[in-house]
């Protein structure tokens, strides 16, 4: 099994804040690795500075073994690589639905309309949203426009998908069809990179669960030992506040 995401020592800091300090990642291919953790703790500006959003401090990110951290990197480049879906959908309103799930097959890999388009409509398709093609965005639940904002990513056919919190801003009865969707890249052997405040949905997909506080891994391992049976007393705090 190759990897796909490598982060060493990676240290990131707002001034006199230091978010991230010292974090070191491994992410192999077709495999589902979940950040947990209180508010505050990093989880956040980790996926940002994977994707190149922040500008780490310290450390080093390989992504399929290239420094991507190395200042003379092609970010663009490097962006068209990963996909990103945030806690708000982001979807641009004056566009339809399918100009959203294309504009990134279209602007940044340079993909024909019509190809862009097919491919859009058979994602559309598949989550079950083909009938919205032509909508906008207000038409949609939030759901719905979630599912779409993750379709959008997947449209560039990225190396490594990045979900921050995709169900934060979702009312409880349409988290699961977000959910659904996740299980159903998982199955798909999508690599991703998820922070979520599911632990239930974190038992079910995750492979490996990154447990941070104060900017520090605490713990890691398979959801098994991390979640279910973890080692360290601020584990077991955090699991049991939320659960």
């Amino acid at each position: 099994m190759t990897t796909v995401l490598e982060m060493r020592g990676i240290v990131k800091s707002y001034g006199d804040h230091v978010v991230l300090k010292g974090v070191d990642l491994v992410v192999p291919s077709h495999s589902v690795v979940v950040l947990i953790g209180p508010s505050g703790c990093g989880k956040s500006t980790l996926l940002k500075t994977i994707n190149l959003l922040e500008q780490i401090d310290d450390g080093q990110i390989l992504l399929s073994g290239e420094d991507i951290s190395d200042p003379r990197v092609d970010v663009d480049a490097v962006r068209g690589r990963i996909g990103v879906v945030f806690q708000q959908f982001n979807l641009f309103p004056h566009m339809t639905v399918l100009d959203n799930v294309t504009l990134a097959a279209r602007h940044v890999k340079k993909t024909p309309r019509a190809q862009a388009e097919r491919e859009g409509l058979a994602l559309l398709d598949r989550i079950g949203l083909a009938d919205f093609a032509k909508a906008y965005p207000d038409r949609l639940s939030g759901g719905q426009q979630q599912r779409v904002a993750i379709v959008r990513a997947l449209a560039t056919s990225p190396e490594l998908l990045l979900l921050d919190e995709v169900t934060s801003a979702l009312d409880p009865q349409l988290v699961g069809e977000v959910l659904d969707l996740v299980l159903e890249l998982k199955q798909q052997k999508a690599t991703i990179v998820m922070a979520t405040h599911e632990i239930g949905f974190a038992d079910q997909v995750a492979d490996h669960v990154v447990f941070l506080k104060d900017g520090v891994v605490v713990e890691e391992g398979p959801p098994s030992v991390v979640l279910d049976n973890p080692t360290n007393q601020a584990t077991r705090d955090f699991l049991a506040r939320v659960r």
